[in-house]
């Protein structure tokens, strides 16, 4: 499976953008707009993440995945007190699965972290300006894209120093010199 790219970010967050701002704008004439934005950022939520663990090559752990998600938007929905909060706590659980299933080092997932909260500033601004829920999402799901240029693991060293030899290098090299030293022994006899 190829690794999600950023024209298909771009598909996702026009998609999320347009099911969000049409569902807002049927929902919030039925219900409270408070209730509606939690309930959408929720399931907008939801859909991002089922999204990034499809498009993850990691097999393990994301039916648990989901369920530490859903038990964590449970207390996210209980526990905070306003919207922003609450966003936030949502964007994090992103971070969280983003970083778990698309990142192998610690680096590469705190640029993320930088990029979810780059989001939340353009959202943010959007919201702010234009007091349109289309467009929150737009820029949020947008800068969201960019992870697709995030590359997996970010080189600890500047780029002229040596990089020391990879662990598992090391170990397979370590078990081909094994095998060879006991095919030898058995066939010497």
């Amino acid at each position: 499976m190829k690794a999600p790219t950023f024209l298909e970010g771009v598909a996702v967050a026009l998609a999320a953008s347009l099911l969000g701002a049409a569902s807002f704008a049927v929902l919030s004439a039925l219900l409270p707009a408070a209730l509606v934005l939690r309930v959408e950022i929720a399931l907008i939520g939801l859909g991002y993440v089922i999204y990034l663990l499809r498009r993850s090559r990691e097999r393990i752990g994301r039916i648990t995945s989901l369920g530490v998600w859903a038990l964590a938007a449970i207390a996210i929905w209980l526990g905070a007190p306003s919207l922003t909060t609450y966003i936030v706590g949502h964007v994090g659980l992103v971070w969280i699965v983003r970083s778990l299933y698309h990142y192998s080092s610690v680096l590469a997932a705190l640029t993320d972290l930088g990029l979810g909260a780059l989001g939340l500033i353009a959202a943010l601004w959007a919201a702010t300006v234009s007091h349109s829920v289309f467009l929150s999402l737009w820029c949020f799901f947008l800068v969201q894209a960019l992870f697709a240029a995030i590359p997996k693991r970010l080189p600890r060293k500047p780029a002229g120093e040596p990089r020391t030899p990879d662990p598992e290098d090391r170990f397979q090299r370590a078990h081909r010199t094994a095998e060879a030293a006991l095919r030898k022994l058995t066939t010497s006899h």
